[in-house]
């Protein structure tokens, strides 16, 4: 029968669990990312978008792949058919924890 042998760590690799940070990936998102994310999590296609929204498919493609801007009319009907706040759309990099760190 083997024993069970129980190997320390390196001191480099040892923290105490307050110490340690949660793993937190960032990713830039632009705000046609968030249209896409968003119309995809509502299981629409660009052209259920266009249909709940009056804008044409291919400005919501040319959207989606930032080669024109959201802007705040369109971003608040993408809102009402995609069930989300304008903000969302609009400035998906915000967050509420970095600007109480900001505000300090």
């Amino acid at each position: 029968m083997a024993s069970k042998v129980k190997k320390e760590l390196p001191g480099y690799l040892r923290a105490s669990r307050a110490s340690a940070v949660p793993y937190r990936p960032r990713v830039a998102l632009m705000p046609g990312d968030a249209v896409r994310i968003a119309r995809e999590l509502q299981e629409m296609t660009q052209n259920d978008l266009a249909a709940a929204t009056d804008i044409p498919q291919g400005a919501i493609s040319a959207i989606e792949r930032g080669r024109i801007a959201l802007g705040d009319v369109r971003a608040e009907k993408f809102a009402r058919a995609l069930k989300v706040h304008p903000a969302v759309l609009l400035w998906p990099q915000w967050s509420v924890e970095d600007e109480a760190k900001r505000a300090g």
